[in-house]
Protein backbone atom coordinates (compact mmCIF):
# COMPACT_ATOMS: atom_id res chain seq x y z
CA UNK A 1 0.00 0.00 0.00
CA UNK A 2 1.90 3.16 -0.76
CA UNK A 3 1.87 5.87 1.83
CA UNK A 4 2.73 9.61 2.33
CA UNK A 5 3.72 11.48 5.44
CA UNK A 6 4.11 14.71 6.89
CA UNK A 7 5.78 16.02 10.57
CA UNK A 8 3.67 19.65 11.05
CA UNK A 9 4.92 21.75 13.71
CA UNK A 10 2.27 22.77 15.86
CA UNK A 11 2.08 23.45 19.62
CA UNK A 12 -1.93 22.28 19.18
CA UNK A 13 -1.09 19.05 17.51
CA UNK A 14 -3.40 16.87 20.16
CA UNK A 15 -6.59 19.51 19.19
CA UNK A 16 -6.49 19.59 15.67
CA UNK A 17 -5.79 15.46 16.21
CA UNK A 18 -9.40 15.08 18.28
CA UNK A 19 -11.32 17.65 15.81
CA UNK A 20 -10.90 15.97 12.86
CA UNK A 21 -11.44 12.25 14.45
CA UNK A 22 -14.39 13.87 15.83
CA UNK A 23 -15.53 15.45 12.56
CA UNK A 24 -14.84 12.35 10.58
CA UNK A 25 -16.17 10.02 13.38
CA UNK A 26 -19.70 10.83 12.12
CA UNK A 27 -19.26 9.07 8.52
CA UNK A 28 -16.32 6.82 8.38
CA UNK A 29 -14.44 4.29 11.03
CA UNK A 30 -12.43 6.12 13.60
CA UNK A 31 -10.33 5.49 16.82
CA UNK A 32 -8.40 7.70 18.90
CA UNK A 33 -7.29 9.60 21.82
CA UNK A 34 -4.88 12.65 22.57
CA UNK A 35 -2.01 11.22 21.04
CA UNK A 36 -2.90 8.85 18.61
CA UNK A 37 -5.58 8.15 15.80
CA UNK A 38 -6.61 6.49 12.80
CA UNK A 39 -9.70 7.20 10.71
CA UNK A 40 -10.66 5.00 7.51
CA UNK A 41 -11.80 6.94 4.32
CA UNK A 42 -12.82 6.16 1.17
CA UNK A 43 -9.73 6.77 -0.26
CA UNK A 44 -7.75 5.12 2.35
CA UNK A 45 -6.39 5.05 5.80
CA UNK A 46 -4.65 8.40 7.85
CA UNK A 47 -2.63 7.64 10.96
CA UNK A 48 -1.92 10.45 13.20
CA UNK A 49 0.11 11.21 15.96
CA UNK A 50 0.58 14.05 18.00
CA UNK A 51 3.24 15.42 20.77
CA UNK A 52 4.36 18.61 22.55
CA UNK A 53 5.15 20.30 19.23
CA UNK A 54 4.47 17.92 15.97
CA UNK A 55 1.56 16.13 13.94
CA UNK A 56 2.67 13.47 12.01
CA UNK A 57 0.32 12.13 9.40
CA UNK A 58 0.63 9.06 7.46
CA UNK A 59 -1.80 8.05 4.50
CA UNK A 60 -1.88 4.88 3.11
CA UNK A 61 -3.78 4.77 -0.42
CA UNK A 62 -5.01 1.66 -2.14
CA UNK A 63 -3.42 3.30 -5.36
CA UNK A 64 -0.26 5.54 -5.34
CA UNK A 65 -2.53 8.00 -7.31
CA UNK A 66 -4.94 8.52 -4.74
CA UNK A 67 -2.29 10.18 -2.85
CA UNK A 68 -2.77 13.46 -4.21
CA UNK A 69 -6.27 13.67 -3.78
CA UNK A 70 -6.18 12.28 -0.24
CA UNK A 71 -3.17 14.57 1.01
CA UNK A 72 -5.31 18.04 -0.18
CA UNK A 73 -8.79 16.07 1.64
CA UNK A 74 -6.33 15.84 4.62
CA UNK A 75 -4.78 19.07 4.71
CA UNK A 76 -8.06 21.38 3.90
CA UNK A 77 -9.86 19.67 6.79
CA UNK A 78 -6.70 19.95 9.58
CA UNK A 79 -6.33 23.62 8.18
CA UNK A 80 -9.81 24.78 8.78
CA UNK A 81 -9.38 23.58 12.64
CA UNK A 82 -5.85 25.68 12.51
CA UNK A 83 -7.60 28.58 11.24
CA UNK A 84 -5.50 30.88 13.80
CA UNK A 85 -2.21 29.46 12.60
CA UNK A 86 -0.53 29.38 9.49
CA UNK A 87 0.68 25.04 8.88
CA UNK A 88 3.38 23.50 6.96
CA UNK A 89 2.78 20.33 5.50
CA UNK A 90 6.11 18.90 3.94
CA UNK A 91 4.82 15.76 2.48
CA UNK A 92 7.44 12.54 1.94
CA UNK A 93 6.25 9.18 -0.14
Amino acid sequence: MPESSAVVRTPHASRYLQQLCKHWSHKFETEFDATRARIVLPLGETRLSADAETLTIVLAAEDAARLPDFRDVVVRHVERFAFRETLRFEWSS
